[in-house]
C-alpha cells in the first residue's frame, strides 16, 4: 500500500520557501523598486544590460537575458542584453589566458558602455570573478545591481542597488532572485 502523506523534507523545503517570501516581501520592496526604476532607465535610454554569475546563478543571468532580449509576457521590441556567462570560447580564452577571477571583468571591459547596467548575482557576494566584473563596471561608468544573499551584505557599500535575500540558504536565495527579475520585466513592460 503506498503512503500518500508527504515526506517531511517536501513540507519543510515549502515553509522555507515562503518564510523567505515573507521576509523578503516584508525588507526587499524599496531596492527592488530603486533597481526597477534603474533598469527602466537604461530601457528608456537604449542602453543594455550585462548579467553574470556562477553555477546557477549563471543559469539566472541567462534567464534574465532571454526574457529581455525576446519578452516576458506581451509582445514588444526587444531589449538590449546579454549574458557574460554563454560564450564558451570567451569564458575559457579569458580563463586561460587571465585566470577565472577574471571571466566576466574582460567581457564588461570589451562590452560595456558608460550608461549600461551590469548585474550581478551571486548568492555568496564573494565570488572573485564577480567582485572583478563590479569593479570593472565601476571603471567604465556603469550602474550595478547586485542580487546576493545574507553573507553578500558587504555589497551594498560598492553597487548602486543591492538586493540581499534575507537567508543564507542558496536554494531560497536564487528562487527570491528569480521572482525579482520576472518583476523587473514584468515592472519594464509596463512602464515602457
Amino acid at each position: 500500500m503506498q503512503n500518500n502523506s508527504p515526506n517531511p523534507i517536501i513540507r519543510e523545503a515549502f515553509l522555507r520557501h515562503a518564510k523567505t517570501v515573507e521576509e523578503s516581501l516584508a525588507q526587499l520592496l524599496p531596492e527592488i523598486q530603486k533597481s526597477a526604476e534603474m533598469l527602466l532607465g537604461v530601457v528608456n535610454a537604449g542602453r543594455k544590460i550585462l548579467a553574470c554569475g556562477n553555477g546557477g546563478s549563471a543559469a539566472d543571468a541567462q534567464h534574465l537575458a532571454a526574457e529581455w532580449v525576446c519578452r516576458y509576457k506581451d509582445d514588444r521590441p526587444p531589449l538590449a542584453a546579454v549574458a557574460l556567462t554563454v560564450d564558451t570560447s570567451a569564458l575559457t580564452a579569458i580563463g586561460n589566458d587571465y585566470g577565472f577571477e577574471n571571466v566576466f571583468a574582460r567581457q564588461v571591459e570589451a562590452l560595456g558602455n558608460s550608461g549600461d547596467i551590469l548585474v550581478v548575482f551571486t548568492t555568496s557576494g564573494k565570488s572573485k570573478n564577480i567582485l572583478n566584473a563590479i569593479q570593472a563596471a565601476k571603471k567604465k561608468g556603469l550602474k550595478i545591481i547586485a542580487l546576493t544573499g545574507g553573507k553578500g551584505k558587504d555589497l551594498k557599500n560598492v553597487v548602486d542597488a543591492a538586493i540581499i535575500v534575507p537567508t543564507e540558504e542558496t536554494a531560497r536565495i536564487q528562487e527570491i532572485h528569480e521572482l525579482i527579475y520576472h518583476i523587473w520585466c514584468e515592472f519594464v513592460d509596463e512602464k515602457s
